[in-house]
């Protein structure tokens, strides 16, 4: 009988400073907020681009999808 040596993989923790990870945080976060607002919040009445509804129309069915109500 042979015996066959297999190698073991032994997965290493990626290594990143606190204060890189701070930044990525922070960026995920203003990112989701801004995602958030456009699909769920932007009326067209009160947006952030004064009267304009494009916004509206352009997310218009992703937000009944994920149950906003807009009318």
């Amino acid at each position: 009988m042979s015996s066959w040596s297999v190698p073991v993989r032994v997965a290493t923790p990626i290594v990143m400073p606190v204060s890189r990870g701070v930044a990525w945080l922070s960026g995920a976060v203003v990112v989701g907020l801004a995602l958030y607002y456009f699909t769920g919040v932007d009326q067209g009445a009160y947006s952030v681009f004064g009267a304009d509804a494009h916004v509206h129309e352009f997310v218009h069915d992703a937000r009944h999808f994920l149950g906003f109500p807009c009318h």
